[in-house]
């Protein structure tokens, strides 16, 4: 059923529909309205900036998921890694075994490359993804909290002055 799936590389044409996933695994989420995202940050970060990396999946040649990973590096084993940020497949797709293929082709590049690991976060409430996770024996890391700086706090810790900030 999947012989003509195909993993490309996602190109600047990709984009409309690439942030067309991006909206609709936002919204399956609930933080839809944390999307801040646009067509153009797209082009720039992952394109021209290429501090990402994303793959397109292609079934009998229509885009029917997506997935955006960088290169990451562990310093207790000393060589690389990937952080798989998202991987989606639009929902008339799903159960095809689409998603499978999207991972093992990432966890092949891990191999192929010689890095050492392929990680990624998921919510904790979202437990179909993550029993689909576990069924290819990842695990959770729970003695791992994940913490994050953005906004006013990200440019207070920076140093940098913003507008309305006082100083």
């Amino acid at each position: 059923m999947l012989k003509n799936l195909v993993m490309r590389d996602a190109e600047e044409k990709d984009v409309p529909v690439m942030y067309q996933f991006a909206r609709e695994l936002a919204e399956y989420e609930g933080m839809g309205e944390e999307m801040v995202a646009t067509e153009e940050s797209y082009r720039e970060w992952i394109f021209q900036k290429k501090f990402a990396r994303a793959k397109i999946a292609e079934l009998d040649g229509e885009p029917v998921g997506w997935m955006v990973y960088w290169c990451t590096f562990s310093t207790f084993l000393g060589k690389s890694g990937i952080f798989l940020e998202d991987l989606y497949v639009s929902p008339k797709h799903r159960r095809k075994g689409i998603g499978t293929a999207m991972l093992q082709y990432l966890a092949k590049r891990v191999v192929e490359t010689g890095c050492g690991r392929l990680e990624w976060a998921c919510q904790d409430w979202n437990a179909p993804t993550i029993r689909f996770y576990k069924s290819f024996g990842a695990k959770a890391m729970r003695q791992w909290s994940s913490y994050r700086l953005d906004g006013v706090e990200l440019t207070q810790l920076a140093g940098i002055q913003t507008e309305g900030s006082g100083e």
